[in-house]
């Protein structure tokens, strides 16, 4: 699914795009940003949380630089949420072999620091 990544682009079913991502049910929702910038949030994810998926994958920027909130982490736990969290280069891998096996994931790619 998700073909190629580079510092600030990434290819998804032949399409570049520029921006921070979110692939939810298969489908890409271009430029994801977040309330506040290198935090990942529940309100910066509603719309995964709401799909109710198995996994979430976050992909933290090429140097990791993007974390989830304590209170998020919390939230997934309790609704039985496995969560991912990769620098975006290993994320999309793993991403790639979760969807291909069939498995209920979503994801967000942060694609710069």
């Amino acid at each position: 699914m998700i073909e190629a990544f580079s510092f600030g682009n990434i290819v998804v079913k032949g399409i570049t795009y520029s921006n921070d991502i979110k692939i939810i049910q298969g489908k890409v929702i271009p430029t994801w940003w977040r309330k506040r910038g290198h935090q990942v949030g529940i309100d910066d994810i509603q719309d995964i949380i709401d799909a109710r998926p198995d996994i979430l994958v976050l992909g933290k920027g090429k140097p990791g630089m993007m974390k989830s909130t304590p209170s998020l982490c919390e939230f997934l736990k309790q609704n039985d949420i496995d969560l991912i969290e990769e620098k975006t280069s290993k994320a999309i891998k793993t991403f790639n072999r979760l969807f291909k096996q069939g498995k209920n994931v979503c994801a967000g790619f942060h694609l710069t620091c």
